[in-house]
């Protein structure tokens, strides 16, 4: 505990953002970094719990009072040591994790949280400033051959974990660039790409080797795979989107969110010639811009906010978010006690560049012109009933409140199903679970196929780039058990169980 009074002297403060008027303008990253003098007072108002419940908000059971105190001292090897030990990505994480961790911070009981996200990403940041952070490659190889599908965040930590067992992994994407989700779902203005690109060349660096364009069940057969690999991981996420079956759903102007920021991403780089040849083909689909018109997300989630920010630096006229539930609580409520995650109102950075937020709303019909472009939307209010849980459990829609708003593009952000069925997972011919999801085993990550493994949100559902870094290295210690007998991976459990 580096000052015992810490918490008391000092309290929460975030880093400043660029002007919005001015970060509109472009899609880089606009939040600050601390002066030295934040970081230290920052640091300093962690309590160093008797029992540190942040461990377990973190997916990734990060050790936290520990990293905190090393900053506190400047001692920025050891705090980059104790980060690294549980998370194989801190820059991605402090950029983009929602901070579970916070929530379940003992200080927030009755002050403002500690910024463990924000000084996670000042650790990694730092650490690779100081030239700390080096290749980490395995003495001895075990002459075992793993394949990870997909180069997500599960499927990196996957075969980062496997790499430093001393396995040869091999990473499959299907994009012409490593990164997933991470590269093509998220905009720059969140995690710029050379964030993602540092991380990959130090994977390739360590031994991991990448072959994009490599699309296993449509231009790589599996059967190959599954003659050439020891073991394979599945980690292709949950890409299949929920869909609104309404009147109008084909008219030009309605797109899914994916598509709309996966576009973008690619345009931010166009100067690649293979993605700007993808864009132009339509291999995505149509041109999705919305400069000059009038925007409605519909999804309150992560996925629609990004919606929202890159409308905005597009020129949209009006954008407009809609969710289906109604507006959450602004504090924690009986129903959310501390630690748990408390499902209040979040307003990202997205919202504040300009955004209408309408709640209980549901979308009728999409309306087109005679051309068969979408021109407006169909809607209705709501009425929620709750549960005895507090959560809304019914709805009945509010009688006279049918209209219509002005709308040319349309962006469907309700979520994702389950990961794509055609091709790679019918020819391997894994079980599915209820959700239509991967099955595998809770605590072995094993599928129906002996030496298939999975995880991330193709096993799990759609979730967060934390859960899937768990996952990843979760997995990957499964596989080392299952190739090797015993595993020289450290769980989860057993990082936490040191800690304390």
């Amino acid at each position: 505990m580096g000052k015992p009074t810490g918490f008391m002297e000092f309290t929460r403060e975030l880093p400043g953002k660029r002007p919005v008027e001015e970060r509109v303008k472009d899609y880089n990253e606009f939040i600050n970094r601390y002066s030295d003098e934040q970081l230290n007072k920052q640091s300093a108002r962690c309590m160093n719990c008797g029992i540190p419940f942040c461990h377990n908000g973190c997916p990734l059971g990060n050790v936290i009072p520990e990293f905190n105190d090393a900053v506190y001292r400047k001692n920025w090897e050891e705090a980059y040591d104790i980060l690294k030990s549980t998370n194989n990505f801190p820059e991605f994480t402090g950029r983009i994790c929602p901070a579970p961790c916070e929530t379940a911070c003992v200080l927030g009981i009755n002050q403002p949280a500690i910024t463990i996200e924000e000084i996670e990403k000042h650790i990694i940041e730092i650490a690779f400033e100081k030239g700390l952070v080096k290749p980490q490659k395995p003495t001895l190889r075990t002459g075992k051959k793993v394949a990870v599908i997909g180069s997500g965040p599960a499927g990196l930590a996957a075969a980062a974990q496997l790499n430093y067992a001393g396995h040869q992994v091999t990473v499959y994407e299907r994009d012409e660039k490593p990164g997933g989700l991470l590269r093509y779902g998220i905009p720059d203005f969140k995690l710029e790409k050379w964030v993602v690109e540092r991380r990959v060349a130090l994977l390739e660096e360590e031994g991991v080797v990448f072959k994009c364009h490599s699309n296993v069940g449509v231009n790589v057969r599996v059967n190959d795979l599954l003659r050439e690999y020891h073991a394979i991981v599945l980690a292709g996420g949950s890409t299949v989107p929920r869909d609104l079956a309404i009147p109008g759903r084909d008219l030009k102007g309605v797109h899914f969110a994916m598509d709309f920021l996966k576009q973008q991403n690619k345009r931010n780089y166009q100067s690649d010639p293979l993605a700007f040849k993808e864009i132009e083909s339509n291999v995505v689909g149509e041109n999705i811009l919305t400069t000059g018109k009038n925007v409605v997300v519909i999804g309150g989630g992560d996925t629609g906010s990004d919606c929202v920010g890159t409308s905005n630096r597009q020129g949209a006229v009006s954008v407009t978010q809609f969710e289906l539930l109604p507006k959450p609580p602004a504090q924690r409520t009986d129903f959310m006690p501390w630690p748990s995650y408390p499902m209040v109102l979040k307003t990202s950075t997205s919202h504040e560049e300009g955004c209408e937020r309408h709640w209980a709303i549901a979308t009728k019909a999409f309306i087109g012109d005679e051309q068969g472009n979408l021109k407006a939307l169909q809607i209705v209010d709501l009425e929620w009933s709750s549960g005895a849980d507090g959560r809304p459990s019914q709805f009945k829609e509010v009688a006279g409140s049918v209209r219509e708003i002005p709308c040319e593009r349309a962006f469907l952000a309700m979520g994702f199903l389950h990961p794509q069925h055609k091709g790679l997972l019918e020819e391997l011919g894994v079980d599915l679970d209820e959700r239509g999801n991967v099955r595998a085993g809770e605590k072995s990550f094993q599928t129906n196929i002996p030496k298939v493994f999975t995880a991330g949100d193709m096993r799990r559902g759609q979730s967060l780039v934390v859960w899937a870094i768990s996952e990843g290295r979760e997995c990957a210690r499964k596989v080392d058990e299952y190739l090797m007998g015993q595993s020289v991976l450290e769980t989860k459990d057993a990082m936490l169980s040191m800690a304390l």
